[in-house]
């Protein structure tokens, strides 16, 4: 059976880093399932490491949100709830809007020009059917739009829910009869920015937020169905 993990080895990190940083890659993926157990025994001959690093990494994950840890079962990786996902989206719907109200004010020539570019990449992965990297490209558009505001404040904001978001982003692009919606979403949300037109952009934001959570919340009751049966 192919191994799923694949340590993302770099000689200048520290080995609990690079085990941290393979094992969250692989639980925003969906690599590692929600409810799934991470033992540290297996992980580490998969990974090929011993045991610290990979106990200090999922210690780590804990603190992120990404695993929970079980009485009598160890850790787990976190499951993916309406209220764990409301709590995020909420949060990053008003944040999207007041990002897209900025870029409309202060977004320069080269900004629009790469905002261009990420929209059309975009298009380009969609076509292509790589899920990994429409995620990634999803991700990168978005950022543009985020660092166009100039307030660091509110960068700092959108990158410390950055983590958590992609977990959900990607289980929505995970079903692919959402994706021509999501590439009209952005097409909107560019020509607002582009018209400086605020309460367009602002309004397109919400909806693209308001899209993911409703397929989102789809897949988790289906996920409950299946469980049943």
């Amino acid at each position: 059976m192919q191994n799923p993990l694949q340590l993302n080895e770099n000689e200048f990190l520290p080995l609990r880093d690079v085990a941290f940083h393979t094992l969250r890659q692989a639980i925003l993926t969906g690599k590692l399932k929600p409810g799934e157990r991470l033992m540290e025994v297996r992980l580490a001959e998969t990974l090929g490491v011993s045991r610290t690093p990979v106990r200090e990494a999922i210690h780590k994950l804990e603190l992120e949100g990404l695993v929970t840890m079980v009485p009598r079962r160890g850790a787990e990786v976190a499951q993916i709830t309406e209220k764990s996902m409301n709590d995020v989206l909420e949060v990053r719907r008003a944040l999207d809007a007041l990002c897209a109200e900025l870029a409309c004010e202060r977004i320069t020539q080269e900004g629009l020009a790469a905002l261009k570019q990420a929209c059309d990449y975009f298009e380009q992965c969609v076509a292509g059917k790589d899920i990994l990297k429409i995620a990634q490209a999803d991700v990168a558009l978005h950022d543009i739009i985020v660092q166009a505001t100039g307030n660091q404040r509110l960068i700092q904001l959108v990158n410390n829910l950055s983590e958590q978001m992609y977990r959900y982003r990607f289980e929505y692009i995970k079903d692919s009869s959402g994706h021509e919606t999501l590439v009209d979403e952005h097409r909107i949300i560019y020509q607002s920015i582009v018209s400086k037109d605020r309460e367009t952009a602002a309004a397109a934001a919400k909806t693209h937020i308001d899209n993911q959570k409703k397929a989102i919340i789809r897949q988790i009751r289906l996920d409950k169905c299946e469980e049943k049966f």
